[in-house]
């Protein structure tokens, strides 16, 4: 059987199973708009985690389920006809190619830069007034940082080199350390988001993801943490009983620890 044929099928069904479950379970039939949005944002996490590990089979997972949630709205908005599956897939598919006019029009590009700068001068043309608006307030502030500065990128809003952006995180390194020495809390916590900001920025030069940076280290201190730990049961020794440099032996037994 045709590929997109068997795809198509498989998007029924679930439609179909999406119908039923709205129509007979008392779970399903109580759900809203509101009540599925932190089941959404956990379940973008979980791929996010699926994807940071490479696990492609828990990757297929989890997609499956933000396609579901995705459904799942679809059938509740349809229910007051506000708008139903096709009504979703349509609205992405114009936004898509109005996007896209170096391939669905005569417009051309040299490279993925440009793509991206024609990208935001066409959101302001579809009405809004900054680009910034595309940017959720819920997002973490990391990520929040990191959107933003790539939103301003887009019209031209940037640095022209990585050294001039690293300048910048010096030059707010040492902005924070004044205030840290003047001990005034408000100007430090202020100064520290300057440093955060920048180092952002300067991650984004590097063409390295701040999150995703993060989140590796994050794992990484973990596994060795919980070496650090299954140590210290092993000499029957509490961790908050032993010193810093006995902690540091095994700190340094697990940075040689496979990757």
């Amino acid at each position: 059987m045709n590929t997109r044929v068997v795809q198509l099928k498989a998007f029924e069904r679930l439609l179909d199973i999406m119908d039923d479950l709205r129509a007979k379970c008392p779970w399903d039939k109580k759900q809203t708009l509101q009540s599925l949005r932190h089941l959404t944002i956990e379940e973008t996490y979980e791929l996010g985690d699926a994807i940071l590990d490479n696990d492609l089979e828990e990757v297929k997972k989890e997609l499956g389920d933000m396609l579901l949630h995705i459904v799942f709205y679809s059938k509740i908005g349809s229910e007051t006809d506000a708008f139903d599956i096709a009504d979703v897939a349509n609205g992405i598919c114009d936004k898509l190619i109005d996007r896209h006019p170096h391939i669905y029009g005569d417009v051309e590009v040299a490279n993925e830069e440009e793509v991206k700068q024609n990208w935001e001068k066409l959101k302001l043309k579809e009405g809004k007034n900054s680009v910034l608006e595309g940017v959720p307030r819920s997002l973490p502030a990391l990520v929040k940082a990191s959107r933003i500065q790539d939103k301003v990128a887009g019209v031209g809003f940037d640095w022209e080199r990585p050294e001039q952006v690293w300048e910048k995180v010096e030059e707010e390194l040492q902005e924070l350390q004044e205030e840290v020495a003047n001990k005034d809390k408000d100007a430090i916590e202020n100064e520290l988001g300057d440093v955060l900001f920048s180092v952002v920025n300067y991650a984004r030069f590097l063409k390295v993801n701040p999150e995703d940076a993060l989140e590796r280290t994050n794992k990484k201190f973990i596994k060795r943490f919980q070496y650090l730990e299954a140590k210290a049961k092993t000499l029957h020794k509490p961790l908050a009983n032993m010193s810093l440099s006995e902690m540091d032996v095994f700190w340094e037994e697990a940075k040689r620890l496979p990757k």
